[in-house]
C-alpha cells in the first residue's frame, strides 16, 4: 500500500475525517485505549465509515510508520452523492445508463467492471458505503484509469438508489441466475439501470424484489455462473447492441 493511499496515526485520521477526506476504511488495533481512540471511534461511527478492529500484526502489515494502532485507507477519487449523480445525468442525457453494484468485494473485479462500464457508455456507477471493495491502486490499474473518467457515487444502501431511480423513470434490471427470464427478452433502449451482485451471494433478495425486472444469461456449459465482471460486460453491451440497432 503506497503512502498516498493511506493515513496513519490517531490524530491524523481524526483530522482527515473532520476535513471530509474520501476515506474508504479505518483499521483500528483491537483493545486500543484512551480518549483519542474513543473520539476516533465516535467520529467513524457518526460519519458511517467502514471500520475493522484488527490485531497489531495486521496494522503493521498495512503501515511500517508510527501508526499508533490506526491506519485509514483513502480513495484516489472523490465520490458524488447518489441523488446528485442521478439528477445530473438525467438532466443531460436522453437515455442514460446506470450501473449499481451490490457488494462487489474484490478490488480487481471492481476495476474490471469500471473499465467495461466506461467502454460501454455507462453514465454513472453507484455503490454502497459499506460492504463494497474500496477504490485502491489495484482498482485504478485494473480499470486502466477508467475510474477517473466516469462518475461514481456512494449511497447508504443500494435499495435507496433503486427507489430513487424508479421514481425518476429509470428501468431497473437486476442480474441473477435465480430466474427463468432472459436478458435478451428485455427492451433496454430507454433509461436503464443494471444491478450486479456480490461475487459469492449475488444481489440481496430485498433488492431483487424491488427491481422492475430480473434477468439471467443463457449458460450452455456445466458451470452455473460467470465471473461478475464478465457477466456485467455482457449485460452492458446488450444495452449497447439494442441502442445501436
Amino acid at each position: 500500500m503506497s503512502k498516498n493511499t493511506q493515513i496513519y496515526g490517531i490524530r491524523a485520521v481524526i483530522e482527515a475525517i473532520q476535513a471530509n477526506e474520501p476515506i474508504d476504511k479505518v483499521y483500528i488495533q483491537k483493545g486500543l485505549k484512551g480518549s483519542l481512540s474513543k473520539e476516533l471511534e465516535n467520529l467513524v461511527r457518526k460519519a458511517g465509515i467502514p471500520a475493522s478492529f484488527v490485531p497489531l500484526e495486521k496494522i503493521n502489515k498495512l503501515s511500517q510508520n508510527n501508526h499508533q494502532g490506526v491506519v485509514a485507507t483513502i480513495s484516489p477519487i472523490s465520490f458524488e452523492t447518489m441523488e446528485s449523480l442521478v439528477d445530473q445525468v438525467l438532466e443531460t442525457k436522453d437515455n442514460p445508463l446506470f450501473l449499481l453494484l451490490d457488494g462487489i468485494s474484490d478490488v480487481r473485479n471492481l476495476g474490471a467492471i469500471i473499465r467495461t462500464a466506461e467502454c460501454s457508455g455507462v453514465n454513472g456507477i453507484i455503490i454502497p458505503k459499506k460492504g463494497s471493495a474500496p477504490i485502491t491502486g489495484d482498482t485504478v490499474k485494473t480499470s486502466a484509469g477508467a475510474v477517473f473518467n466516469i462518475p461514481l457515487a456512494k449511497t447508504d444502501h443500494i435499495k435507496d438508489a433503486v427507489f430513487y431511480l424508479k421514481a425518476s423513470g429509470v428501468l431497473v434490471v437486476a442480474a441473477t441466475e435465480k430466474t427463468n427470464h432472459l436478458l435478451y427478452d428485455l427492451d433496454l433502449k430507454g433509461p436503464t439501470a443494471i444491478i450486479m451482485g456480490a461475487e459469492d451471494t449475488g444481489i440481496s433478495p430485498s433488492i431483487l424484489k424491488e427491481s422492475d425486472h430480473v434477468a439471467k444469461l443463457p449458460l450452455m456449459g456445466g458451470i452455473g455462473s460467470l465471473n461478475v465482471s464478465v457477466a456485467c460486460g455482457i449485460f452492458l453491451f446488450e444495452v449497447v447492441r439494442q441502442r445501436m440497432g
